[in-house]
């Protein structure tokens, strides 16, 4: 395990509470504007907030301790017994089916990927998550996915060297209200770790986390240091039912901003952490390829496949547990319509359940070639009556022009109908 040297101190909170960041375009990268959110936090709320993250700050013993041990320090763990939880069990893998308590579920999902730009060690606002977890609950919606970080600036701690020391006691605070908000309402989660935005060349740690991803000793810092700790503090909650070890690595290996590194040490780093949280948790874990054709032995090669992931790390529990493909209109031309097909007939491998990671909440207008006109809403019943096991828009909040609920509420509603008939 790597042993901790230095302790980063990050921007005021002031200033990450007045600067929050969504995507340029639907599903891809951040920009400039404000994320949409039904919610804005009151004057008293911004000062509280302000006051909370100074009474978090490390004092001089806690980063001693991280200095000679190598270990995060936490908050006072969240007590999970004492959660009212909404939710019936702990998500698992049958077959190729997801099943809670040897019944299967379907995960009809949305993304919700933050409300602020780097809501956990940052801006994080409890208030938004509580009212929009109700809200979807209300709709049917069971499960949502999380980027737990955006670009890895804030709430992460890593070296210039690219030695990952661990995260702040902010940054665990915020993910125990959170686990604990979702567990309360019925909300399963599925947390995005790492986003190809830690390696965009516009982002102020991007050669860190390069360096991280091509370095042995240091993937192992990443692994020890953030996501075992991860797995350790929230597999107790039912909430946390999957983890998404990246969002769309697909960009980090093709864009030359984003490094276009290779499969090989991409896929290194998601083999050695599936096997971490296979041997520390019941946690289920994914990759969200951006691109079919990146998953899929049809194409380029599957890179989330077993043999794969297992020829880069010689352990019997790296693996992935589901598929999670994204899908948007351009990509019609070269992989076809998922909507209308099976996930065997879209060239997935049948091995395992398979979602639609992300797709564009207000559905497709069918003027790319192979696309086919299809709102929201009726994506989510054709995922659902194509043999999916679960189907995730982007966005519930409408963090861009891609929608929100409202797109696709009436068919989230009717996919929820079937479940129980």
């Amino acid at each position: 395990m790597y042993m901790h040297k230095t302790f980063r101190r990050f921007a005021a909170i002031i200033m990450t509470l007045v600067m929050a960041f969504s995507l340029a375009a639907c599903g891809n990268s951040n920009s400039d504007s404000d994320a949409q959110t039904d919610i804005t936090p009151s004057t008293e709320e911004v000062a509280d907030a302000a006051e909370g993250t100074e009474s978090q700050a490390l004092t001089e013993e806690e980063t001693e301790i991280m200095e000679t041990t190598g270990n995060n320090v936490f908050p006072e763990a969240v007590d999970v017994s004492s959660i009212e939880s909404a939710l019936p069990g702990r998500v698992e893998v049958s077959g190729t089916d997801f099943v809670v308590n040897g019944e299967t579920i379907y995960m009809n999902g949305v993304n919700t990927p933050w409300d602020n730009w780097n809501d956990f060690g940052g801006s994080y606002y409890e208030g938004f998550w509580s009212q929009h977890f109700a809200e979807l609950a209300e709709n049917g919606i069971n499960a949502t996915r999380i980027w737990i970080t955006c670009d890895g600036t804030v709430g992460m701690i890593i070296d210039d060297d690219g030695y990952v020391e661990g995260a702040t006691t902010q940054f665990w605070s915020n993910l125990d209200s959170l686990f604990t908000t979702a567990q309360e309402n019925g909300i399963y989660i599925m947390a995005t770790l790492m986003s190809f935005d830690h390696f965009k060349e516009t982002n102020s740690t991007y050669e860190t986390w390069r360096d991280m991803v091509q370095d042995e000793e240091k993937i192992e810092s990443y692994v020890d240091n953030f996501v075992i700790p991860f797995v350790e503090r929230y597999d107790g909650f039912d909430s946390l039912w999957s983890i998404d070890l990246c969002n769309e690595p697909d960009w980090i290996h093709e864009n030359a901003e984003d490094g276009q590194l290779a499969w090989d040490d991409i896929c290194n780093l998601f083999a050695h952490e599936a096997a971490a949280i296979h041997e520390n948790s019941d946690v289920l874990v994914t990759v969200g390829f951006g691109m079919v054709k990146y998953n899929s032995d049809s194409y380029e090669g599957n890179y989330g496949s077993d043999e794969y992931l297992q020829s880069l790390y010689d352990n019997a529990d790296a693996y992935l547990d589901f598929y999670s493909t994204h899908f948007y209109e351009w990509e019609a031309e070269w992989f076809g319509f998922p909507f209308d097909k099976t996930p065997t007939d879209f060239l997935l491998d049948g091995t395992k359940p398979c979602v639609i990671g992300e797709f564009p909440a207000s559905g497709f207008d069918g003027s790319v070639k192979n696309s086919v006109e299809m709102s929201g809403s009726e994506c989510y019943v054709n995922a659902y009556e194509n043999g999916w096991n679960g189907a995730f828009a982007w966005t519930s909040n409408g963090v861009d022009s891609c929608g929100s609920l409202s797109d696709f509420a009436d068919g989230a509603n009717e996919v929820a109908a079937m479940q129980q008939e």
